[in-house]
């Protein structure tokens, strides 16, 4: 049976060939990186010890550095298990899904005509190049330069124009002897019933020639040059070569770029790929007019397992990175997931590579949000949270959403994230506003302001009330390890003297403690004995404080703090709790003045950059379970602690 290349194209590109090989060998888990596609195993096809058969999703290849066997996946199934081909194909059709074609004896001859119509796309890609550098295409070409688009980027591209006349290609391609049937399945003339005489689809048109993952044309997108068209970008419609929901504009060219790159840059349209091209950013793609489709988010997935997609800073592109996120949410699992730029100030990336620079764009490539990010963006940028009820439905949406994603090892971390999020946001503790405005109700202050400056500043109020903020009046672990760790190891005043001097603590009774014992060691009353510290302070009326301290340090079971912990183990664990605090304390501040900042401007910039401070606090939050986790890292913490 003949099978159509088309048809071949499509289940090689649904099935990623590791799963195929993956069934006849075991890839070697130290040198495979299934996030990328990269697959490593002993050649199934002559006998080694040390892998070196490598197979890569991307291309849809396989290769044996060892006895140089290579090819695709029916080449797999063919040459080692020897199964005829028809039987392969029908293998990989049954992985993907996809039922065999039936037996059709006009197949040949529809596939014939597809070879047809690719050769009429090539010659209609060649009449509209040659247009571009004739004299018609003065203007277009001029137009281009404005642009920043020089000859080398439209040779690449493969760009023209089409001339504005209505039958300047049809007779074109009349006279190269092509009928008008072809060209009307070619989507290149309109025709119909009430329409007298067909005509040129594109006119007066800047020509993007949309290419298959072979590099054949099989479509068109036109940038207007009038002002007034009707269409600004129009692209060719639907035909047998073209169905723009599982295509990508520089689909082939992005996919090279890509294994270099380690990652797909997803933009709105063809003229931001090009841009990008030009400015040295070769890995990104577009989708043809249309939102993100299932069919483009596999198409992405297969190239790289994190596809930024970039969109434009404003509330179109806001929303469209919301409508990307509800499609990706259901499939992401380990290793396949997005993040997202929203450019500022509703710039495109066309306009920031040529106004900005491309290294401009890469610092906004570098500041990628991930998925995690924009869900919870959407759930509160606009959000009022001063009622339980209020943020008992925030919840439930959040968790709404969480529960959508299929993978459970996913969803159940998504759970744990959106989880720290909420208590990061509403925190603990009594009110008070960034402000300090003390006894005033709370929103007060933006009672008057329109409805987004209000919501932000709701939900940021709601963050600098979070304890992560509060300066509470109870003393915290970290401070009290820190200082406690002092007490039992004198020693360590000594060596962090300066250090001691500056350190800002948040409870008043913590600080007088230090000072105290900082105080001893200068007059000499303490030198190096836990105990002489001890009564030094006692002596000062601290024992209340030392004690409470005390409690803490052994509920928490930060056994550096204690009296027998060896001065090596107490210097090291001191200096991860000084770094963390003083982590802890910089960040604080960072965070206040970006509620400031929220508060004087609500704009979507300041309100990412409040949560990029907040995910760091998130961060010093995972660290912090050093000071309860630091004894059980090593033998004799575990030893001091079964003991």
């Amino acid at each position: 049976m003949r099978f159509s290349q088309s048809f071949l194209d499509e289940i090689r590109d649904r099935v990623p060939i590791s799963a195929v090989i993956g069934q006849r060998v075991t890839f070697d888990r130290k040198k495979s990186v299934p996030a990328k596609g990269d697959y490593w195993a002993c050649c199934p096809f002559h006998g080694e010890k040390t892998p070196s058969f490598h197979c890569e999703d991307r291309k849809g290849r396989y290769h044996c550095f060892g006895c140089g066997v290579s090819g695709d996946h029916f080449r797999f199934l063919t040459e080692l298990d020897g199964m005829p081909f028809p039987e392969a194909v029908e293998r990989v059709a049954e992985m993907a899904g996809v039922s065999m074609p039936t037996p059709d004896p006009q197949a040949a001859q529809r596939e014939k005509k597809r070879g047809t119509l690719s050769d009429v796309m090539a010659m209609a890609a060649s009449f509209f190049q040659e247009q571009l550098q004739g004299g018609q295409g003065a203007h277009a070409r001029a137009y281009l330069r404005e642009r920043g688009l020089g000859s080398s980027v439209q040779a690449r591209f493969g760009m023209g124009y089409a001339p504005d006349s209505r039958n300047a290609l049809k007779s074109y391609l009349a006279d190269k002897g092509i009928d008008q049937k072809a060209m009307e399945a070619c989507g290149l003339i309109v025709f119909g019933d009430d329409i007298a005489v067909s005509y040129d689809r594109f006119r007066d048109r800047i020509m993007f020639p949309i290419e298959d993952t072979r590099g054949r044309v099989i479509a068109f997108g036109g940038r207007a040059m009038k002002p007034d068209a009707l269409a600004k970008y129009l692209n060719s419609p639907e035909t047998e070569l073209f169905h723009k929901s599982n295509v990508l504009f520089n689909h082939g060219q992005a996919r090279k770029a890509a294994q270099a790159a380690g990652s797909i840059i997803v933009v709105e349209g063809y003229v931001d790929v090009i841009a990008l091209a030009q400015a040295g950013f070769n890995n990104a793609v577009a989708p043809l007019g249309t939102a993100l489709t299932e069919e483009q988010l596999e198409m992405l997935w297969r190239m790289t397992g994190e596809p930024v997609l970039c969109f434009d800073g404003d509330e179109a592109g806001r929303k469209a990175a919301y409508r990307a996120a509800d499609l990706a949410l259901p499939k992401i699992a380990a290793g396949r997931s997005l993040r997202f730029v929203l450019l500022p100030d509703g710039k495109d990336p066309d306009d920031m590579v040529r106004q900005d620079g491309a290294g401009a764009f890469q610092d906004e490539m570098n500041r990628a949000m991930p998925l995690a990010d924009i869900l919870f963006m959407r759930e509160t940028a606009n959000g009022i949270f001063d009622t339980p009820e209020r943020r008992a439905d925030l919840e439930r949406t959040l968790f709404a959403q969480v529960g959508r994603i299929a993978d459970e090892t996913v969803r159940r971390f998504y759970g744990q994230d959106m989880r720290r999020r909420l208590n990061g946001l509403f925190g603990s503790g009594p009110a008070r506003s960034a402000g300090g405005d003390r006894g005033r109700p709370r929103n007060a202050s933006n009672r008057n302001a329109g409805p987004e400056a209000r919501g932000r500043l709701t939900v940021s109020d709601s963050l600098a009330r979070s304890r992560l903020l509060m300066r509470g009046p109870s003393i915290g672990v970290r401070e009290a390890a820190l200082v406690m760790t002092l007490v039992t190891h004198p020693a360590l005043v000594g060596e962090h003297f300066e250090a001691l001097e500056r350190l800002d603590l948040g409870h008043a009774d913590l600080s007088a403690l230090l000072s105290a014992l900082m105080e001893s060691l200068a007059i000499g009353a303490v030198t190096d004995d836990a105990e002489d510290a001890r009564q030094f302070l006692n002596e000062r009326g601290l024992g209340e404080t030392l004690a409470h301290m005390e409690e803490l340090v052994r509920r928490a079971r930060f056994w550096p703090a204690e009296t027998g912990a060896a001065l090596d183990d107490a210097r090291e664990a001191f200096r991860q709790a000084l770094h963390l605090h003083q982590v802890s304390r910089s960040l604080n501040k960072e965070l206040r003045d970006a509620e400031a900042a929220l508060g004087r401007d609500p704009t979507e910039a300041n309100y990412r950059h409040f949560l990029e401070i907040q995910r760091r606090f998130q961060d010093v939050g995972a660290t912090e379970a050093l000071l309860e986790g630091f004894g059980l890292q090593s033998g004799r913490g575990k030893a001091h602690v079964e003991s």
